[in-house]
């Protein structure tokens, strides 16, 4: 039976739905925007300080399922231009260490409270083993 988790260090859901979900041995981790739990407002500065606050939105919902992002087997990410595609490549090389997370990214016509960056994903609760090349 899928079980919800929630975290009082990310952003509440701003709809009908949970921060993230347990099915079996993997977390499903609802899109997160860079928004600051404390203030629920949208953090500002550039899109690097806002990747960084999804980051960490992500990871706390990780902790409250007893996972860590580091173990994300699959992300999406919703840019609002695609021009900040070199960013996101960039912290993701900083935050993940190889073999990285499967991972699509796209443009999008626009993204709740006018975000440029949305990331879901899906996690493992427990190492599972490294695929070899």
């Amino acid at each position: 039976m899928p079980r919800a988790v929630h975290s009082a260090d990310a952003p509440k859901a701003i709809g009908a739905y949970s921060q993230a979900m347990i099915h079996g041995d993997l977390l499903y981790l609802s899109g997160q925007i860079p928004i600051d739990p404390s203030a629920g407002d949208l953090v500002e500065g550039d899109f690097a300080a806002q990747m960084q606050q999804i980051l960490d939105n992500l990871q706390a919902v990780c902790v409250a399922a007893g996972t860590d992002l580091r173990r994300a087997v699959k992300l999406q990410v919703y840019l609002s231009d695609l021009g900040n595609f070199a960013t996101v490549n960039a912290l993701m090389e900083q935050f993940f260490t190889p073999p990285y997370p499967a991972r699509a990214a796209l443009q999008v016509a626009a993204l709740p409270r006018a975000a440029a960056v949305e990331i879901d994903g899906i996690v493992a609760l427990r190492e599972t083993g490294n695929a070899t090349d």
